[in-house]
């Protein structure tokens, strides 16, 4: 209840705050083609820009022998509101937090989420480097480490995620495409084979983790054009060490509006892949209980050359995310077969699945 009037509030202070500066035009930076990720300095937030967001997914092996899927998302998001605007009730920028944790004991994803205006020290994103919060949820890096804390409902997570290999620049230098006109595009980089430590809490017990995780790092102006309905997305640590990122964009009818996919083989330079050379192959499908929502929960990924079956550490793993930003999801951890034998883990992501996803500044 506390988190719907929040909700709530917030709504009204946008509409406040945008009835103040109807008048006004915001002036969003576009990403463009040539200009590359610039690494440690791109670590922090783009304030500038109308959307970004941090996401840490990965799989954990608990002291108890259980095995557990978690995923981490900071969103920082610009509203269509003129930064000048003198209202004390603005939103100038966002902050939204998911967290869920994919636990077969548990029979279902448990997950929570928070949304709260950066401002007063409530939540925020540093340009200097990665350092998101909402309350006293928080992910920030330290050197070649990323710290995760989030205390949520009924669980909680306190990571430490080591860096084992350099960042992996997506598209042309962190320039990637995500349909057929340029301004379609976001600047996107990963850091895949990280290694993780430390505790989960869940029905009131802690228990010691160790696992694997992969984090995007992605900020944009206008993601998808308008005949765009959602897309399918993975990041696979391969057991070899290598990294596998692919995504499809969906149209409305559920086709191919576009694909792209970074292969990174161990010491190598990473691969990346046209349209043409990315498939997605839906296999077997869930339906969701608690929204009727249907999702193809297997898949059959090809990227040029590599081609990897992935199959769900669990069927529900949908999330809700309306009271924070509008969509319902299915995120969840994927094992990567070929030929029935497990050749890496990680996540897959699915939207617009139940409608057409709609993010802020999408269509031409």
């Amino acid at each position: 209840m506390k988190r719907l009037l929040h909700a709530m509030l917030l709504g009204a202070a946008a509409a406040v705050a945008l009835a103040v500066g109807a008048a006004a035009q915001v002036d969003y930076p576009a990403v463009l083609p040539g200009v590359q990720v610039r690494l440690p300095a791109d670590h922090g937030s783009h304030p500038g820009f109308r959307t970004e967001w941090w996401y840490v997914t990965g799989w954990l092996d608990a002291d108890d022998g259980s095995t557990l899927g978690f995923q981490v998302t900071f969103f920082r998001t610009r509203p269509d509101i003129p930064q000048g605007n003198p209202s004390a009730f603005a939103p100038r920028q966002l902050v939204i937090a998911h967290v869920a944790l994919s636990d077969p004991s548990h029979g279902g994803l448990r997950h929570d989420q928070r949304i709260a205006r950066a401002s007063h020290g409530l939540a925020g994103a540093e340009p200097a480097d990665t350092d998101v919060w909402i309350g006293d949820w928080r992910l920030h890096r330290e050197g070649d480490r990323y710290l995760a804390r989030l205390d949520a409902s009924g669980f909680g997570l306190d990571l430490v995620l080591e860096r084992t290999q350099p960042p992996m620049l997506n598209g042309e230098g962190g320039f990637s495409r995500k349909g057929r006109l340029p301004s379609s595009a976001s600047y996107y980089y990963s850091v895949p084979q990280l290694r993780v430590s430390g505790t989960v809490r869940r029905d009131g017990s802690s228990l010691r983790v160790r696992g694997t995780a992969w984090l995007d790092h992605e900020w944009s102006t206008a993601l998808l054009e308008r005949e765009a309905g959602g897309w399918d997305w993975i990041g696979i640590n391969l057991d070899d060490g290598s990294a596998l990122m692919a995504f499809r964009m969906r149209d409305r009818e559920g086709g191919k509006l576009w694909a792209a996919a970074t292969l990174r083989r161990p010491g190598a330079d990473p691969v990346h892949f046209a349209p043409e050379d990315v498939d997605f192959l839906a296999g077997r499908r869930w339906t969701s209980p608690h929204t009727g929502i249907e999702y193809p929960v297997a898949f059959q990924v090809r990227a040029g050359a590599v081609t990897v079956d992935l199959e769900p550490l669990m069927d529900d793993q949908e999330s809700d995310s309306r009271l924070t930003t509008g969509a319902v999801y299915w995120e969840g951890a994927v094992q990567a077969l070929q030929s029935g034998t497990p050749v890496g883990k990680g996540y897959l992501e699915l939207t617009g699945y139940g409608a057409p996803l709609a993010l802020p500044g999408s269509g031409p």
